[in-house]
């Protein structure tokens, strides 16, 4: 049976002169038939296991509690029905033929897909779980997409708990499997050492959250070093459902919005302040389902943050002993009068709020014994190289409905970034498969953006992020002309 391709969107690709690269879309990996590829890769035990705990660190006994015990413990709302309720796209998202054989009807020439069920496995706790998941997920996505290799590339889980386990499973999706693209989670949340040690009950251990890149528990340049030998760009899908801020007990909607973008940032700023990016300088990094407003805003801060924080800045600016104490003294006791007066010792011994009744050289000397230049490692010497680093480094994974794409494009400002079309088809926000190219194009329909603008969105962005390590990574791909074209102009 073959299905109409007079969509909306099918009548926008019609329009235009260049390709459509679905920067990420997921399908529903069919449990029964995944549990065949995981029976084949851990063994028949752990087939029971994950039958028995597979949402027990995600529902963490939500739906036995009443009410007052979700108010008393303060569990997350977990996730519910997140797929498509459209029976057709519901199937299509399920099939992989029914996928390919629709990608015209979406106006979508190449589509890298993504997982699903890796998403809520790539943070599994129980590690034996965690990785016969995702070494499972990737025995299937390969084998199962391999006959649509010229316009679908589905992406490898590859979960990051410890580099030395990144490493071993993206290697092993790259060199045995075949895949092109990894994702990785881009946090782990880790129970705070102290609090663990002393904690009778390890389920209320206090976590923080490691995201990889600066102040880790562990040293990810050898993963980061890696991807650059497999030549894949990182491409991080995780969010923040559940961390502080993000904990309703009864609204997923509260919970859900802006959580990807909050772990995304999060991310970016540690790939920054961290100095990865000065250090694989060859290596880009896509944040996934976020958007690209809340980078616009980051860029915009680490740049300002940069010019009073840099440590030049900082030592002509910040420094306490730079007061000049008896001009200090002078303005008190001209314009405070008798009170100042009374208590001049006192007050310049008690010049900081934070912390008082301590010295100028007092405070010079304790903050002196420490790292001052939050940028050190970032290794840059401007604001412009700054925010070089951040946009021509990342990219970012933007739905059809975001009017905030525009502000990407913007060239007023410090963000000029790389947004990609991302249709998201396979999960509850997409309606409607047909309409997501066409959702997307309303952007230059309404002026927010140009055509030319919108080539980078739907096509060159997507094109630049994988052939940057991976010359070849469209060779034998419907698209492949149109990106050497589009990456020789």
């Amino acid at each position: 049976m073959a299905y109409s391709t007079d969509s909306k969107s099918t009548a926008v690709r019609a329009q235009l002169d260049h390709p459509v690269i679905d920067g990420d879309g997921h399908w529903l990996e069919p449990v029964p038939i995944f549990l065949d590829y995981l029976r084949q890769v851990a063994g028949a035990s752990v087939v029971d296991r994950f039958r028995k705990k597979a949402t027990e660190h995600i529902e963490r006994g939500w739906y036995t509690m009443t009410p007052a015990e979700r108010l008393d413990r303060r569990p997350t709302r977990p996730t519910w029905w997140g797929e498509p309720a459209s029976t057709l796209d519901r199937a299509t998202a399920m099939v992989p033929k029914l996928f390919y054989e629709r990608l015209d009807d979406f106006g979508i020439d190449f589509a890298l897909l993504y997982t699903s069920l890796g998403l809520f496995h790539i943070a599994n706790p129980d590690e034996e779980l965690r990785r016969a998941i995702a070494r499972a997920v990737n025995h299937m996505n390969a084998e199962m997409f391999r006959p649509y290799a010229h316009r679908v590339a589905p992406a490898a889980v590859v979960p990051v708990h410890t580099p030395e386990e990144a490493i071993e499973e993206a290697t092993y999706a790259v060199r045995k499997l075949g895949m092109k693209v990894i994702m990785i989670a881009n946090h782990v949340r880790r129970p705070v050492p102290a609090f663990a040690r002393q904690a009778a009950d390890a389920t209320q251990v206090r976590h923080w959250v490691d995201s990889l890149a600066f102040e880790s528990a562990h040293d990810y340049d050898p993963l980061w070093a890696r991807c650059v030998e497999l030549k894949v760009a990182v491409t991080a899908h995780s969010g923040s459902m559940g961390w502080m801020g993000r904990e309703s007990v009864g609204s997923f909607t509260y919970n859900h919005i802006g959580h990807f973008a909050a772990a995304s940032h999060a991310f970016a700023k540690a790939l920054i302040l961290g100095g990865v990016v000065h250090r694989f300088p060859s290596l880009p990094f896509a944040m996934l389902e976020g958007g690209v407003g809340w980078a616009c805003n980051l860029v915009t801060d680490l740049i300002g943050h940069w010019e009073k924080r840099n440590g030049r800045a900082m030592e002509a600016h910040t420094r306490p002993t730079n007061l000049d104490r008896q001009l200090l003294k002078d303005l008190f006791a001209r314009w405070g009068g008798r009170a100042y007066e009374d208590k001049m010792d006192e007050l310049m011994n008690c010049l900081s709020l934070v912390p008082p009744f301590r010295s100028v050289e007092e405070m010079t000397e304790r903050e002196y014994r420490e790292q001052l230049d939050d940028f050190a490692a970032a290794h840059v010497d401007s604001a412009d190289a700054l925010r070089r680093q951040f946009s021509d480094h990342f990219y970012f994974g933007c739905e059809a409905d975001d009017p905030t794409t525009a502000w990407a494009f913007d060239k007023r400002g410090h963000h000029r970034l790389h947004p990609i079309f991302s249709s998201d088809v396979g999960h509850f926000d997409v309606t409607d498969m047909t309409e997501v190219l066409e959702e997307a194009h309303e952007l230059v329909e309404h002026g927010l953006i140009t055509p030319d603008d919108f080539r980078e969105f739907v096509f060159g962005n997507a094109a630049r992020l994988h052939t940057s390590l991976n010359p070849d990574f469209f060779k034998g791909t419907v698209v492949e002309d149109a990106v050497a074209k589009e990456l020789a102009r």
